[in-house]
């Protein structure tokens, strides 16, 4: 029923609206007045604004969508996962405990979208652009090097890069991930959803709401404890866990469906 996906939107547009005023005058004065609680702080804020955008979906759109994830927060967590749609970024932040995150992030989301645009500019998510030339691609990646060996959050990338037509794993874009691996050592957690590559954009979303069923996997943790190391095995690896990982969950769905 369209009716529902667009009520379900009208609801998250304006969460995301009355989100973004709340974090600039309250949540983010208060992490400057508490340094040494930000991380916390952001965290919690981060979690409440995806469990009540996931409850709005749920109730209201009707769609399936799964309980988050556990993984926990820290230093030295690297979190790969794959992408589907536009809920794979408040799934992984509501998987992890007890801290904000450092999403790596295409840099054309740092302006004009509510509340994300904002967090990405103010928390330095690293950024970056396949389609922006070299010099501009190598400044990224420098950046990206930098914040891996020193934050102290989770960090979270997306090596597909972008989405595929069939939900199915893509070729991995690694130049950001061996930047990442050879920063530090790493506890790694491999996160699947799958159930949402039909709805990668709002429209698909107003369209068909109540026909997503979604499903998250969390493997791991795989240590990466050799940052001199060629890296090219363990991406072949993480990628096939991804592989793996999918067509079990499918596997699965085709038995219960038949």
């Amino acid at each position: 029923m369209r009716i529902r996906g667009y009520a379900a939107l009208s609801l998250a547009a304006v969460l995301f609206s009355a989100g973004d005023l709340l974090q600039r005058l309250v949540v983010y004065p208060l992490t400057w007045m508490l340094p040494n609680q930000r991380g916390a702080i952001l965290g919690r804020w981060q979690r409440c604004l995806c469990h009540t955008l996931f409850l709005i979906l749920r109730v209201v759109g009707g769609a399936d969508i799964p309980r988050p994830g556990r993984v926990p927060g820290g230093p030295g967590i690297l979190i790969l996962m794959n992408h589907q749609s536009l809920l794979d970024i408040p799934m992984v932040m509501a998987s992890v405990d007890g801290a904000c995150l450092r999403i790596v992030t295409r840099a054309r989301y740092a302006r004009w979208i509510p509340v994300i645009s904002h967090t990405i500019r103010t928390l330095e998510y690293p950024v970056v652009n396949p389609g922006a030339k070299a010099g501009t691609t190598r400044r990224y990646l420098e950046q990206l090097s930098q914040v891996a060996r020193t934050t102290d959050a989770p960090l979270v990338l997306y090596p597909e890069g972008t989405r595929t037509r069939n939900g199915k794993i893509g070729r991995f874009q690694s130049s950001a991930l061996e930047r990442i691996l050879a920063a530090r050592d790493w506890r790694v957690y491999v996160l699947v959803t799958d159930g949402y590559w039909r709805h990668a954009k709002l429209a698909h979303f107003a369209g068909g709401m109540q026909d997503i069923d979604g499903h998250l996997s969390v493997l791991g943790p795989i240590e990466w404890n050799d940052p001199e190391a060629d890296p090219e095995h363990f991406i072949l690896r993480m990628r096939d866990l991804m592989v793996e990982e999918l067509a079990r969950v499918r596997k699965a769905k085709a038995h219960l469906v038949a």
